[in-house]
């Protein structure tokens, strides 16, 4: 196992609002940081601190030991990890592949089945807590696969995250990331609800936050995003269509296993509308512009 002290060659790909803070952890704390990004001019900032860029994500994973990913969508997850050329095919035996991004459970099972068969070793870590987790290097992250490969990982993911806990084999970090986002969307219909009830009863929405974000009704959602909305600010620490993205995940496989789950279909309806209306890359506080129409 990784000392907490040893220096590894790590690899990253997906360096957008939480990737780019995930990564510069993994720098400041002296591993060896390779690079590969859709959009190259988001790894100046890491590459003048001393990380390494590569023009393919096969040269990235083939100069690491540990391969950490942290993209938009399970295409991107699997064009990365099993197409031509990418991870998969171009990695170390032994290679320790970390996938970060809230992705298919069933996607997670073939990737890590199919780095078993190269001598891989793959994990799936999702990751809760936005970008200001990211920022600060405490995100809860849930995590699939093999224990003995999870304690390997282990010091890494503590340099990302707070929490760190493995739920079970591949595809269960996925699962519990699911039940998380699925928590969410209807805790954020009942933020906006209520701010909204709060302003057309003629209160001081400012002052109704004082009371009920320390009572049973507090949540991250009610005392960090509350604010934001009452200042309309709907910048993004989590995309809009990237939740909406999660949402279908969770829907698919609470069909799967035949659980209705009405807030989560709600919320999904309500957020797939402000996208059309334009709000696809605002924060998922911008649910609030529902109740202003």
């Amino acid at each position: 196992m990784m000392t907490d002290t040893e220096s590894v060659q790590v690899g990253f790909v997906g360096l957008g609002i939480m990737g780019q803070s995930m990564a510069g952890h993994l720098l400041k704390a002296g591993h060896q940081l390779h690079l590969f990004n859709r959009t190259r001019s988001r790894s100046d900032t890491l590459v003048a601190q001393g990380a390494v860029w590569h023009d393919t994500s096969g040269a990235m994973a083939a100069a690491s030991d540990f391969v950490i990913s942290m993209v938009g969508y399970p295409a991107d997850v699997e064009a990365i990890y099993l197409g031509a050329s990418g991870i998969i095919e171009s990695a170390r035996r032994g290679t320790v592949l970390i996938d970060m991004t809230t992705s298919s459970p069933d996607l997670s099972k073939k990737i890590a089945a199919a780095a078993q068969q190269q001598g891989l070793m793959a994990l799936d870590a999702p990751v809760s807590g936005g970008d200001i987790g990211a920022r600060e290097a405490r995100l809860s992250i849930m995590v699939g696969g093999d224990a003995a490969v999870f304690e390997k990982a282990l010091p890494l993911l503590k340099l990302m995250g707070s929490n760190v806990v493995l739920q079970g084999g591949p595809g269960a970090g996925q699962h519990t990331k699911m039940c998380n986002q699925i928590v969410i969307a209807s805790t954020m219909l009942g933020v906006c609800e209520g701010l909204a009830y709060a302003k057309h009863a003629g209160l001081n929405p400012e002052t109704v936050l004082q009371s009920i974000g320390s009572g049973a009704a507090g949540s991250v959602a009610l005392n960090i995003l509350g604010p934001r909305i009452l200042k309309n600010d709907f910048a993004p620490g989590f995309f809009i269509e990237h939740f909406v993205k999660d949402m279908g995940i969770a829907l698919s496989e609470a069909q799967r296993m035949n659980l209705d789950l009405p807030g989560l279909t709600l919320a999904r309806q309500i957020y797939e509308q402000l996208v059309v209306l334009g709000y696809a890359r605002n924060g998922t506080q911008a649910l609030f512009k529902h109740y202003e129409c």
